[in-house]
């Protein structure tokens, strides 16, 4: 399967603005390998022109893989763990040819980063939030938290989320528009604890069982799956088991509160 047939090329809005540039300096070389080996970058099954959805797809992947490298980075470590979640995130969506491609994409954004800090320090974090803010213009909300779902789950895999990791993982929800709360309800769904429920409700242990119920609301509308269905099925049952485990938030909370 050529580079063409799980990115499609620089389609859909990462083609333009900070999104862009990346890509050209992230993308562009394997677009070149592809050519050179006589592939079809640019076209292939996420860019067929039956499929509508193909550019938002492409962008919605590549938006991940550049926040990625950020929280990834974001204790100065590259970890295994993460590497290997990013792996197997790219073989359940686009297939085996794309864990190579997109471990590559990665490295050459770590490579990227290096560069711009040397001339200055703050310049790859002033770029991590305008793309941030392409990406707030560009997804929905509901789009938006699944992607700091699966953030909030890379920061998670090698078993210990340090604070460099939080503070990274809030930076970056802020400039998709989304908040530290809900970066804490993220973080928190794999909890078993009365207080980790409470946080994945984002509500305190003092509310009322109103607003207990109204969050759980809340929540289970902007998060239910049918909201990303157009990013691909795999993504689709992501969010299916997100739904779930804030279902058993919310029934740690009920239980200990004698609600039904």
């Amino acid at each position: 399967m050529g580079f063409g047939k799980w990115i499609g090329g620089i389609v859909g809005f990462m083609a333009m603005g900070p999104l862009g540039a990346l890509a050209g300096y992230a993308i562009g070389s394997l677009l070149e390998k592809a050519s050179d080996a006589g592939g079809t970058a640019g076209g292939g099954s996420y860019g067929d022109a039956y499929d509508p959805y193909a550019g938002q797809r492409n962008s919605f992947l590549f938006s991940m893989l550049v926040m990625a490298s950020y929280i990834i980075r974001a204790d100065g470590r590259i970890m295994h763990s993460e590497m290997e979640f990013v792996r197997r995130f790219l073989r359940a969506n686009f297939g085996e040819a794309a864990v190579s491609e997109g471990e590559q994409i990665l490295l050459n954004l770590f490579e990227q980063r290096k560069q711009m800090e040397r001339a200055n320090p703050a310049a790859f974090r002033n770029t991590i939030h305008e793309c941030g803010a392409q990406i707030a213009a560009n997804l929905t909300y509901e789009q938006r938290l699944q992607m700091l779902d699966f953030l909030a789950k890379i920061a998670q895999s090698d078993g210990n989320v340090c604070q460099a990791e939080i503070d990274a993982l809030k930076e970056v929800a802020r400039s998709m528009g989304l908040s530290d709360k809900e970066v804490e309800s993220m973080l928190n769904l794999r909890g078993n604890s009365l207080e980790d429920a409470y946080k994945v409700l984002e509500v305190s242990p003092e509310a009322t069982d109103a607003e207990v119920r109204a969050a759980y609301r809340r929540l289970a509308l902007k998060h239910h799956p049918d909201k990303v269905a157009t990013l691909g099925e795999d993504i689709r049952r992501a969010a299916e088991e997100k739904l779930q485990e804030i279902n058993d938030a919310k029934e740690r909370v009920y239980k200990a509160r004698g609600m039904r």
